[in-house]
């Protein structure tokens, strides 16, 4: 427990206070810094490798150790993470390449304006190749 009075790093609860028909479970991955940790809740939707639950529990743990920008444990898996990173990002290439109009929406002469913007969008969330295997967004 340490000074903090803090349930240690990697204290699983799924029993009790869980969900009685539901895969769930609690865990408290990392330690609390400052203040009081609190443990995530993860309800697991569907298991193709059909992992028991300890084994998906220690799973979800460690993953919770490879966070790069991080030397610690963090709260949830690391994979949560860069999806969110990854998601602020593409807002913002969203926003750089929308095209900018103060008329509101408008047909272009041969009425294909939605078309063009379809176009335009897939160009803005295409990743440029150099960076396609590289974790740019970390």
């Amino acid at each position: 427990c340490g000074k903090s009075g803090n349930i240690p790093p990697g204290t699983t609860v799924d029993v009790a206070i869980t969900h009685p028909t539901e895969y769930d479970f609690y865990l408290c991955s990392h330690a609390g810094i400052q203040g009081t940790s609190r443990p995530s809740h993860y309800h697991v939707l569907w298991d193709d490798n059909n992992f028991t639950s300890d084994e998906l529990q220690a799973l979800t743990y460690q993953l919770c150790h490879t966070y790069v920008r991080c030397t610690r444990s963090v709260s949830i898996p690391a994979p949560a993470y860069y999806a969110h990173l990854v998601a602020f990002r593409a807002r913002y290439h969203l926003i750089e390449r929308e095209p900018e109009s103060n008329e509101g929406s408008h047909q272009s002469s041969n009425g294909d304006s939605n078309g063009q913007h379809q176009v335009q969008l897939s160009r803005a969330v295409t990743v440029h190749p150099d960076s396609a295997q590289v974790m740019y967004f970390a």
